[in-house]
């Protein structure tokens, strides 16, 4: 069986396991691209917190651009690495704003895929699973993003090389996900990933996916 046939097979189990998933917008482009720079080396919980506090004290992003990076920092610290986002973030900001003459990425909807990219890769810090996130979670494009569950459900499935790498792992996957499944697969992979093929101590007994899994025997071995 292919990576291709594999991908489908897989992507029919989880989809009968947690549901289909048709998509919606997560927010604006500029949005996401911030509140996805918050979710980098921090748990979902603290990101989400960081994002909602950086709203509430700032407002709207214009707001963000003017103001220090300390006072940036003190409002998302319980994201982590303050210091390091709330630098990143200001730079963008005003570096969008000084080209735009505001802080939007509202045009991008009306780019295509190949001009996006090239576009938010000159930013500091934006790297292929930020630009993946922008492009599928507010365009709606096609763009498989890795994070730490897809990956290590991956590696496990045997969908990509074992010597991958988070960068690898991107083009990969985005070759063999068939571009209409990808939000699906995406959604349903990391919470497969967060509820049973766990980091440590997977829950192989009741893994949808035992059957077709690579390194079952080794993780059960591992849990007993």
């Amino acid at each position: 069986m292919s990576a291709k046939e594999r991908v489908k097979k897989i992507d029919k189990l989880l989809e009968k396991e947690y549901g289909k998933k048709v998509w919606k917008s997560d927010g604006d482009p500029l949005s996401v691209l911030i509140s996805t720079i918050l979710s980098q080396n921090t748990s979902d919980t603290n990101s989400q917190k960081s994002y909602a506090s950086l709203r509430r004290i700032f407002g709207n992003w214009n707001n963000v651009a003017k103001a220090p990076v300390w006072r940036i920092a003190k409002a998302i610290q319980s994201g982590g690495l303050s210091n390091v986002k709330a630098k990143r973030m200001k730079t963008v900001l005003n570096q969008i704003r000084s080209e735009r003459r505001k802080p939007t990425l509202s045009f991008l909807r009306k780019w295509n895929k190949e001009e996006i990219e090239p576009y938010l890769k000159r930013f500091k810090g934006v790297g292929d699973k930020t630009i993946a996130c922008v492009l599928l979670f507010s365009l709606g494009r096609s763009s498989m993003s890795v994070d730490t569950h897809i990956f290590r459900v991956s590696k496990r499935l045997n969908l990509i090389p074992r010597e991958s790498n988070l960068k690898t792992a991107h083009r990969f996957l985005n070759k063999i996900t068939p571009p209409q499944k990808i939000y699906q697969f995406h959604i349903n992979l990391i919470t497969h990933g967060r509820r049973v093929c766990k980091a440590q101590n997977p829950n192989c007994e009741i893994c949808i996916l035992y059957s077709i899994c690579r390194s079952r025997d080794k993780k059960l071995k591992h849990k007993t």
